[in-house]
Formats: C-alpha cells, sequence, structure tokens
C-alpha cells in the first residue's frame, strides 16, 4: 500500500475541509490522493474517475474513516464499477458514524477527562493532563493505522472485516468505563471542594461511580452525560445529608 502514511497523515486532518454539501468528501479525497498514485500509471481514466469519487459526499466518525478509505480505495484498484462503490461509501456512512461516536465521544474520551480530573484531584496535577492528551492521541493515531490497513485488505468484503474485528466488543465496554470514571471524577471533586465529606462521602463517591458504570451498561447512549450529572448531584446531596 504505497503512500500509507502519508494517507494517514491527511486523515488525522480530514475534518480541515469539513463543509455542508459534502461533509467530509474533499478531507477523504486528499488522503486518497496518495493511494490512487499507481493507479495512474496502470488506468490513467480510471484515476480521474477514481478521484473525482473520492471526493463526494461522505460522512462518519473521523477516527474510522480510514475502514471506508481503504476499501473504497482497494475497490478502485480491483475495477469495481463506479456506482457500487458509491453505494458502499454511503453504506459506511452510518454505521462507522455510531461505532466511532460510540467508541470516542461516548467512551474513550469521557473515560480519559474522568481519569485525568480524579488524577489532578488526587496530586498529579499538570501531568494528568499530559496523560489524557498522550492517550488519547495514541488511541486515535494506532486505530487510524489499523483502519486504513484493515480497509485496504478487506476492500469491498469491508462489513465482515468490521463485525469481525475488535470495534463492537470495544463499544460495548467502553461505555460502563467511561460511566465510572466521570462518576469517580464527580465524586472525587466534590469530596475535595466540600471539605469533611467523611465516611458518608466516600460511600457516596463509591455509589456514584458504581450508578455511573450500571446506567450506562443498561441505558447506553441514551443516558446523558446531563441526566447522569443530575444524578451523581443528588446521590452526593443525599450521601452528604447523611454524613451530616
Amino acid at each position: 500500500m504505497t503512500g500509507g502514511w502519508r494517507s494517514l497523515l491527511r486523515l488525522i486532518a480530514v475534518q480541515g475541509t469539513w463543509n455542508y454539501e459534502r461533509m467530509l468528501g474533499v478531507g477523504m479525497g486528499y488522503a486518497a490522493e496518495p493511494l490512487l498514485k499507481d493507479l495512474q500509471t496502470v488506468d490513467p481514466v480510471r484515476h480521474g474517475e477514481a478521484v473525482v469519487r473520492s471526493t463526494e459526499f461522505f460522512n462518519c466518525n473521523p477516527n474510522l474513516a480510514g475502514l471506508a478509505l481503504g476499501a473504497t480505495v482497494r475497490a478502485e484498484y480491483e475495477a469495481v464499477p463506479g456506482a457500487q462503490i458509491a453505494r458502499l461509501r454511503t453504506a459506511l456512512c452510518s454505521p462507522l458514524g455510531a461505532l466511532g461516536d460510540q467508541l470516542f465521544w461516548a467512551g474513550l474520551v469521557p473515560a480519559l477527562v474522568g481519569a485525568a480530573v480524579v488524577g489532578a484531584v488526587l496530586g498529579a496535577g499538570w501531568w494528568a493532563i499530559a496523560g489524557l492528551l498522550l492517550l488519547y492521541n495514541a488511541v486515535r493515531i494506532g486505530t487510524g493505522v489499523w483502519a486504513l490497513r484493515t480497509g485496504f485488505d478487506a476492500g469491498m468484503r469491508i462489513a465482515g472485516a468490521i463485525s469481525g474485528s475488535w470495534i463492537p466488543r470495544a463499544v460495548e465496554r467502553i461505555g460502563p468505563v467511561a460511566g465510572f470514571a466521570v462518576g469517580t471524577a464527580i465524586a472525587l471533586s466534590a469530596g475535595w471542594y466540600l471539605e469533611g465529606f467523611g465516611w458518608a462521602g466516600a460511600a457516596g463517591a463509591l455509589a456514584v461511580a458504581a450508578t455511573g458504570a450500571a446506567v450506562t451498561r443498561w441505558f447506553g447512549p441514551a443516558f446523558t452525560t446531563v441526566r447522569f450529572a443530575l444524578l451523581a448531584i443528588g446521590l452526593l446531596a443525599f450521601f452528604r445529608w447523611v454524613g451530616l
């Protein structure tokens, strides 16, 4: 897969040309260009059509966009009909958007932020923030490398590659982790702010953290951050009252 690293670097900034007309389309086309170089020598006409196709409307979570990019580029080299490639791009928008949003925006990011807040409250200071940034970007880049390679290897069989990969299992497990981390962060932050939290406060912290993991597992995306925050505040207020 020549041009893979250049394509990966461009994918990291795939939202740089985001617009309402094509969403990520222009960014996807820019990222596809290094991978389509060899096609220009083999079939110049097909190369021109592929470049145009790669810039058409597309929208999904940017961290999983490499799956679609790799798959469509492989399809171009295999001379799959253009209309079929266009349908594949359209079909991948919703699942990659849903999986990516649950994995990153509703899972990994809240989990890391919660962990960073806990670290800061416990005295880690700026190291907690640095750890958050380093770990998130390491996961993001690692996922990008995997996504681009998996998409290119699978081609038109990308749906099966996604369903059999680690992504669905990670989506299922990251929610409770995020809920526990955010619950612990809220509880410890409140305990730090309200001096003399005592044993009741410690029980409240554990209750909020456990509740965060449980409700995220039971209700999933339906249990939003705002609803959980309100529930956490109520639990903390109750245990604070018991402690008094």
